[in-house]
């Protein structure tokens, strides 16, 4: 499991009023916040989690590398009588480093959790400060994960995403987008790639799971939720890699079969003209020997009236010399 100081932001802009999400926004994003303290300090004693707003009057640090979940419900608490004004996505994560520079164990790896849940504005919309902020966080081994839900969902295609591509080492970053449903948000989170390392899932047995799409549950690979049944969902992916290659290789067969046809039936074709052109040849053949045939014949009665026209010629020489 691993060893980590988390940071998470929190958003408390006048959007986490809405309530497409159950109860509303800010309800679910504060049943959240509870499940990762919960799972973070359940797969390592030694964890330490603290949460900050981003909103209101600009982002204050409510609870720093806690182990206590008491003080995480009360700052909730103090949180939702603060709700309003816009998010400050930059400043925040700034603030959120400078606390986990501070943190007592210097053993424990870094990581920031962003809920956002309202559209993006100031240098936080601007994708150039943003990807640079990014860089930085990875050359300090700061890893960032983004949690975007309600108005954040649109902008997880660019400039969050952005973000999580410059800031992820070894895909230690992660963008998870829950859109408005039945689902909790706390479930779609503790079922999805942040999760995974502390509930000791491997990574590959995640799947697309709290991907783009964050139904919660509907769309796990297989029809089975790995973070369930990890050992079920790694057969269910080797079984369907080994039926895979078995289709490649009869496709493979097949298209070899089909290559080998057509030089099969032109062996075919050039055998027959062959056989055509020898009994043609032979017919031609025959035809010249039944010509030459007929000339012969035809020098030979030739040759005759000439024998016989000499013979009758000397045998009236011989009449004519007997009468005189």
């Amino acid at each position: 499991m691993p060893l980590e100081a988390t940071m998470m932001i929190i958003d408390n802009s006048e959007y986490m009023r809405n309530g497409d999400y159950i109860p509303s926004r800010f309800e679910a994003q504060s049943d959240a916040v509870k499940t990762i303290f919960q799972t973070k300090i359940d797969s390592n004693p030694e964890n330490t989690v603290g949460v900050m707003t981003m909103a209101n009057k600009g982002p204050e640090v409510l609870v720093t590398h806690s182990k206590d979940i008491g003080q995480i419900i009360k700052a909730l608490h103090v949180t939702s009588s603060k709700i309003g004004g816009s998010i400050d996505i930059p400043t925040a994560i700034n603030i959120a480093q400078l606390a986990l520079k501070h943190r007592e164990n210097k053993n424990l790896r870094q990581r920031i959790i962003v809920f956002v849940g309202s559209p993006l504005q100031g240098q936080g919309a601007d994708e150039r400060e943003m990807v640079k902020l990014a860089k930085r966080l990875k050359k300090n081994n700061v890893a960032v994960d983004f949690v975007a839900f309600g108005d954040g969902v649109e902008e997880e295609t660019n400039v969050l995403k952005a973000f999580v591509d410059n800031t992820a080492n070894s895909d230690n970053s992660h963008l998870v987008s829950v859109p408005p449903g039945t689902h909790l948000l706390s479930d779609v989170i503790i079922s999805s790639p942040i999760l995974s390392e502390d509930r000791g899932i491997p990574p590959e047995a995640m799947g697309d799971v709290g991907g783009a799409s964050g139904s919660g549950g509907a769309n796990f690979e297989f029809g089975v939720d790995p973070s369930l049944d990890p050992e079920l969902a790694l057969a269910l992916r080797m079984s369907m890699e080994e039926e895979q290659a078995r289709q490649a290789a009869e496709e493979q067969t097949r298209q070899s079969a089909t290559d080998a046809q057509p030089q099969t039936e032109s062996e075919g074709v050039d055998k027959d003209d062959d056989e055509a052109m020898l009994a043609q040849a032979l017919a031609m053949s025959e035809r010249s020997d039944v010509d030459m045939g007929e000339e012969q014949d035809e020098d030979m009665d030739e040759e005759e009236a000439i024998a016989r026209a000499i013979q009758m010629s000397m045998k009236q020489e011989e009449k004519e010399q007997g009468g005189q």
